[in-house]
């Protein structure tokens, strides 16, 4: 049972209303706290030294001749008004990590011309992407960096490669708006227009460790491992053997939904009193169920974490993961999982604030280095001005991901990621994946049933979801290794549910053999 304070704050995150923002926040006179998800960070920094996966990058393109000494000074000041990007995390003598926050000092822009390549625009995304792969020092710092690439002398592109433990997606939409922001004033001889910051990402880490007592944390965690108790592992086909290591390397498959369905799943959405991020999830779902042939399957999905009015404009990582089960058993309608999930999720919100680290350590007990742990994928959906869920906001290189056909040089933190994206144009579409376990044509694959799916899902959603039509496939040649079995007999009978031709399971295979 919900607490009457967790209620209302759970029906204000419903509404879409912010919670008044806190006094200044008091800091310590010793070292500044790390928050959760930077102390996970830097632990695993320590276990594996040069590693990338948290490495991301923001582009910033303009179609213009750029001021380079106003857009120095841009960053700069953007580096001095955010204390998170010139925060590095540095352990103690007792290996506890804390943050230092340097003093503001001039940005070290970086410029390189590709405007003599065949291809400039391709080089610069390319060298945005090979700068990306650079790997950060937590400890020594900077955790912000640009590249300036000329592309041509009225097009260029700034790549800002920022690593996770001081940004994450909103930030990102921060950090890009501030600094036109800034670069526009600079260039015209005029004064910062920015207001000063109330809140900066060290008090948020201070107020995150304040709340998430022990005893709070521990009553978090009972709900979850009732949950999530044995979570099982996404078993996703896949056109080649992982990689030892994970690869976090990755592209994206963009698509566009025609109105007739985007208005048809906002009319069931209105009718089972749900949501559209909770109808799409819900559609994930079933797309994952069919591919894999799993009846029990988990997602994850982003949560902002920012509330608080004054947390809007923080820069930093403060995002959080939370993890959905789905369950298909009984062969549920579509309606009937919508119903699931809607109340799986209206609970869920209320325990959002667990640290998924935490849930890491107490749920899995075996860590495999070949794919993310607890949850091998994702699900995001961007509203009109950017928000998903509990405001969750697209950088640009999410809108470079809605926008073209395919983008590549993407870092990736999961097997496979379907985002959906209300757009001035309608909803919009784009499956992200981890380009060493999948192929380009694999995912067209994958759109292909997403889109069908959708389809028939708005013409009837009370067909038991075994019976929803997935489509025939687009005509393309996609080709998988097979597992190490003695025989064509023992790989179907060993993979009874995953799928094998289109909407044909091995089990349905075996009894027409």
């Amino acid at each position: 049972m919900l607490s009457e304070a967790k209620r209302e704050l759970l029906e204000r995150r419903l509404r879409g209303e912010h919670v008044a923002p806190r006094t200044r926040t008091q800091r310590p006179d010793g070292p500044i706290p790390v928050s959760y998800v930077q102390e996970r960070m830097w632990f695993l920094a320590q276990l594996h030294p040069g590693a990338t996966e948290y490495n991301t990058s923001v582009p910033v393109p303009f179609d213009e001749a750029v001021d380079v000494p106003a857009l120095t000074a841009a960053l700069g000041a953007l580096v001095e008004r955010h204390e998170a990007l010139r925060t590095r995390l540095v352990g103690d003598a007792s290996g506890v990590p804390h943050q230092v926050i340097d003093p503001p000092a001039e940005f070290p822009l970086r410029e390189v011309d590709v405007s003599d390549r065949p291809d400039p625009e391709h080089a610069a995304h390319a060298l945005v992407a090979e700068e990306t792969w650079q790997p950060f020092d937590l400890e020594k710092g900077p955790l912000f960096r640009g590249v300036l690439i000329r592309i041509a002398a009225d097009r260029f592109l700034l790549g800002l490669m920022i690593h996770h433990a001081v940004t994450d997606e909103w930030s990102n939409r921060i950090i890009t708006a501030d600094l036109r922001a800034l670069y526009a004033a600079f260039r015209a001889g005029d004064p910062s227009p920015l207001p000063p910051l109330a809140t900066q990402y060290a008090d948020y880490a201070i107020r995150q460790r304040a709340a998430l007592t022990p005893e709070v944390l521990e009553n978090q965690l009972g709900y979850w491992r009732e949950l999530l108790a044995d979570p099982p592992v996404l078993a996703l086909p896949t056109d080649r053997s992982r990689p030892v290591d994970r690869d976090h390397r990755g592209a994206a498959r963009r698509f566009t939904l025609p109105d007739h369905v985007a208005s048809g799943l906002r009319e069931l959405a209105r009718r089972h009193d749900a949501t559209m991020f909770m109808t799409l999830l819900a559609v994930y779902g079933v797309v994952l169920h069919r591919r894999t042939g799993q009846d029990d399957l988990l997602i994850g999905t982003p949560i902002a974490d920012r509330d608080e009015a004054d947390a809007e404009t923080i820069v930093g990582c403060l995002v959080n993961t939370m993890a959905l089960r789905f369950r298909f058993d009984d062969d549920p309608t579509f309606a009937e999982l919508l119903q699931r999930t809607r109340a799986q999720a209206l609970t869920s919100y209320a325990y959002q604030d667990t640290p998924f680290g935490s849930l890491v350590e107490e749920l899995v007990r075996e860590r495999d280095r070949s794919q993310p742990p607890l949850v091998q994928t994702f699900f995001n959906y961007y509203t009109h001005d950017g928000s998903q869920g509990e405001r969750v906001a697209l950088n640009e290189g999410d809108d470079r991901r809605i926008t073209d056909a395919l983008v590549e040089g993407l870092s990736v933190d999961w097997d496979l990621r379907l985002i959906f994206a209300e757009t001035p144009s309608g909803l919009n579409g784009a499956v992200e994946y981890s380009t060493a376990v999948f192929d380009h044509d694999t995912i067209t694959r994958v759109v292909g049933h997403v889109q069908t799916l959708l389809e028939s899902i708005v013409a009837d959603a009370d067909l038991p979801v075994s019976q929803l039509p997935l489509g025939v496939a687009p005509p393309v040649r996609e080709t998988a290794e097979l597992p190490a079995v003695g025989g064509v007999h023992e790989l179907v009978t060993t993979r009874d549910d995953t799928p094998a031709v289109d909407d044909l399971t091995y089990r349905e295979l075996h009894a027409r053999a």
